[in-house]
């Protein structure tokens, strides 16, 4: 009686032990700090190891090009040699479709340079944007909100001050329709005549429209024709916003048809190009075949947040 007792308590004592998950973490933590020096002994796990330089990309600095001004950086690619050979463990022979990568962040970043605008996204990342200017053209934004909706595709628009409050609930439904809204001055002047007292003006009662309507932030600033100086950079960066042009220009306010538009576009776009549009009647009627093409030639459209933004697309 008394060993049947012992028995049951010994077997009690080893079921608790077994089911405590601080036991469990102790010995899934042996486990673990083992694995890697089995891994290492597998000729599989020393083939990956051998060929995962080939397969890595260096990351890129955001840098300050001669050219193109403030370019941010790109994120590159290392793999994850433990990962990738659990991935190939089953068959146990080397397959870089079945390598996993993690990335890894440049050193230089957009934040780190000084203020600068910025006329593209980095060059080797395979997005563009749309920079869509408003300041007029309600009757057109209605066709290209569809027709970005249509194509699942989220993009930014730069709204003027004077317009968002005179058109509050168009501004709203740009923002429930998933797009980037950011700052394109209040009335349209030419930025390059104001002092940084009327610029910082122009842009603080913008942000404040803009956000009484949408509850957005602006974090970009797209001056009306591109016109800026350098404190005009300053005053926008001290605001917490850069400022950003275009890659390529649609010129759709002069109405040119919708081939003479998309040639225009198609024929220069590239890796991290921002391409500026207005709501107009010529981007309207071409907007549906101008995404198509664009995709067609394995770019993805984003915001300019996400062209900015160092993350590597990956394919």
């Amino acid at each position: 009686m008394r060993k049947s007792f012992i028995l049951i308590i010994i077997i009690f004592i080893a079921w608790i032990s077994v089911n405590n998950p601080f036991v469990n973490k102790y010995v899934a933590k042996l486990t673990e700090t083992a694995l890697p020096a089995a891994k290492q002994s597998d000729s599989l796990y020393q083939t990956i190891e051998k060929k995962a330089p080939t397969y890595e990309i260096s990351p890129s600095d955001a840098k300050i090009d001669r050219v193109w001004k403030a370019i941010p950086g790109y994120n590159g690619l290392k793999v994850d040699i433990a990962a990738s050979y659990k991935n190939m463990k089953s068959k146990g022979v080397f397959d870089k479709n079945k390598l996993v990568f993690t990335q890894i962040s440049p050193k230089v970043h957009l934040n780190d340079l000084p203020p600068s605008p910025i006329y593209k996204g980095n060059p080797d990342k395979p997005m563009v944007s749309f920079i869509i200017n408003v300041a007029w053209g309600n009757e057109y934004l209605s066709q290209m909100l569809a027709t970005l909706k249509r194509h699942h595709i989220s993009t930014s628009f730069f709204l003027e001050g004077n317009w968002v409050k005179n058109n509050p609930e168009l501004a709203k439904m740009i923002v429930s329709a998933g797009h980037e809204v950011g700052n394109h001055s209040y009335s349209h002047p030419d930025m390059k005549r104001l002092t940084a007292a009327q610029a910082r003006q122009q842009l603080i009662r913008t942000n404040e429209v803009i956000e009484a309507a949408t509850g957005e932030k602006s974090e970009w600033f797209a001056p009306p024709s591109g016109s800026y100086r350098d404190e005009t950079i300053k005053v926008a960066n001290e605001l917490h916003m850069k400022t950003v042009m275009w890659t390529v220009d649609t010129i759709d306010w002069q109405k040119p048809s919708p081939e003479v538009l998309i040639n225009r576009v198609i024929t220069k776009i590239d890796n991290g190009s921002m391409v500026l549009m207005h709501p107009t009647a010529s981007t309207a009627k071409s907007l549906d075949r101008l995404i198509t093409l664009i995709e067609q030639k394995n770019f993805k459209i984003g915001t300019v947040s996400e062209l900015m933004s160092e993350n590597r697309i990956i394919k």
